[in-house]
Order: C-alpha cells, then structure tokens, then sequence
C-alpha cells in the first residue's frame, strides 16, 4: 500500500510525497518510441521534489479507501494540521489550474516546432508536462474530497525539531533512520538538498 508524507524540508516548506520513488510517465502513443522516450528523460530532469509531490498528488487519485493515511511529524495538533494540509492543497489546486491553463496555451505554439528539422521534443515534453499535472489536479480534488487520517511518525518529528534548530550535522542520520522506517527512497532530495 502506498504511504503519504505532509513533512517540512530543510528549508521550512511542507512537501507532500508518497512512498513511492518517482519514475518516467507511462504514456503510450502512437507517435515515434524514440521521441516519447527522450521527451521523458527531459522530464525527469525534474527536480525530485517537485516531480515526486506531482506524482504523488496522481497516485492518491487511485486510492479507493474511505479516508488517506498521511503521515506527518505531530508537533502540531491534529486540528492545525488538518487546516495546514487543506490550504496547502488549495493552493496547489489553484497552481495546478494555472499551469494547465499556461501549458494549453503554449502547446499550439510548441506544435510550429514541427517545421524545424529534428524531433519535435519540446511538444512531446510539454504534452507529457501536462498529463502529469492534469493527474496531480485529479488526485487533488481527490483528496480534498476524501478524508485524511493524520498519522505521526516521532522520527520525522526530529526531523523538524533539527531543521528548526539548524543542527545539519545531525540531518544525515535521521534521513538514514526515516528511509529506514518508512522504506522511502531518496529521501534526501525531497527533504534535503
């Protein structure tokens, strides 16, 4: 089963992932293989946080329980995290309908590559850009319909005891022990730098 994370990185932000690494959109087209798959290289090219939180957001969307299980540090009561979470979700429902709206304007644009020589990768990454979001959007609305089971989790609340105290000597070995607990990979990336 999936696990959800609602955890502050090193610098203060909260970070939505899930247990899941973040891998290369499957997408199946009718278009040349060679081009979809460099187009999908470029998109991993991502940062790994940004790129995981995204698929993050699409994998909730397949969730058929009644309520999510989020796990978070606990130093806030369940009823400020709860709002935390909601405005944070609202904010990224308002993001993604921008990107959207940005991404659907640009790709009639981005299909007048076409007439350069060469593939038209530009197109192909923005059109998988946009299924992505488009997942994330879905899986958003997803979640706010649904309700959320806040879980807290001690170590990723030395996590944020660290991060607030600026003790980095002591980040590596609790990221060891979160990937450890929660058998996350890359845990630095998302967190960390």
């Amino acid at each position: 089963m999936t696990a959800f994370f609602f955890v502050r990185d090193y610098k203060h932000k909260y970070r939505f992932f899930s247990s899941e690494p973040a891998k290369l959109a499957q997408v199946k087209f009718s278009k040349p293989k060679e081009i979809w798959e460099l187009a999908k290289k470029k998109l991993m090219l991502l940062p790994q946080r940004i790129l995981s939180q995204e698929q993050a957001f699409g994998r909730a969307f397949k969730l058929k329980e009644k309520a999510i299980p989020i796990y978070h540090s606990g130093l806030m009561d369940r009823k400020k995290i709860n709002h935390k979470f909601y405005f944070f979700l609202q904010r990224q429902r308002s993001k993604h309908i921008f990107l959207i709206i940005g991404e659907t304007l640009l790709l009639p644009i981005s299909g007048l590559a076409a007439f350069l020589p060469g593939p038209n990768v530009f197109f192909y990454a923005l059109a998988l850009l946009m299924i992505i979001h488009w997942q994330a959007l879905r899986g958003i609305n997803h979640i706010l319909r649904k309700k959320q089971e806040f879980l807290t989790s001690s170590i990723f609340a030395d996590w944020e005891k660290a991060v607030e105290s600026k003790k980095e000597a002591s980040f590596s070995e609790i990221l060891n022990q979160i990937e450890k607990e929660h058998h996350l990979e890359n845990v630095r990336k998302l967190l960390w730098k």
